[in-house]
């Protein structure tokens, strides 16, 4: 094991969720790749308080270890459902409550999910700027999925499952020496 721990964070209440769903079987393929230890969450995993905290203090003991988890890891998949062409409001209020120096080089892979291509720049033009005012690396490749990318809740498209390992290989420039065994034989 290389030592190093993934972090995912979908930003939906929903389960299941085609968001967590493509957040898992990115954390996943990156695991075995770099033998990076991971962890997912989503937003019913933050709870309640989320939703009455102004300041990360007023955070309950679930959602702060949620947020020590993201700031702690030293690498993150984000995804976001796409509501009316944007990430949902808690999943932003959620990030707010982290200082921008927490994020500050941390390399991130941002992936979103919608009903249709129509919300494909979302990942473009929403979560690339957010996490570019926090200072992270977001990777180039970003993975947009829609409804028709997953069966049952299971990412099953070809072509999503190319885009995921092109941006897993891209945390390569990151982490150069974890787990060479497994980058060298792809």
């Amino acid at each position: 094991m290389s030592g190093f721990k993934l972090v995912g964070i979908a930003g939906s209440f929903n389960r299941p969720s085609k968001t967590l769903a493509l957040v898992r079987h990115v954390a996943e393929r990156a695991s075995i790749r770099y033998g990076f230890t991971s962890k997912t969450y989503d937003l019913h995993d933050v709870g309640p308080s989320l939703g009455s905290a102004l300041w990360r203090k007023d955070l309950d003991a679930q959602a702060k270890h949620v947020v020590d988890e993201i700031v702690q890891a030293d690498a993150l998949i984000i995804g976001s459902p796409t509501y009316k062409g944007s990430y949902p409001g808690h999943f932003k209020h959620l990030i707010d409550l982290i200082d921008p120096h927490e994020l500050r080089s941390k390399p991130i892979i941002i992936t979103a999910t919608g009903g249709g291509d129509r919300h494909a720049l979302m990942v473009e033009h929403q979560l690339r700027p957010l996490f570019g005012f926090f200072m992270a690396h977001t990777l180039p490749t970003a993975v947009y999925a829609s409804d028709r990318d997953f069966t049952d809740y299971a990412v099953s498209s070809d072509a999503l499952l190319a885009r995921i390992n092109e941006v897993i290989g891209e945390l390569a420039a990151f982490f150069p020496s974890a787990n060479p065994a497994l980058a060298a034989a792809e």
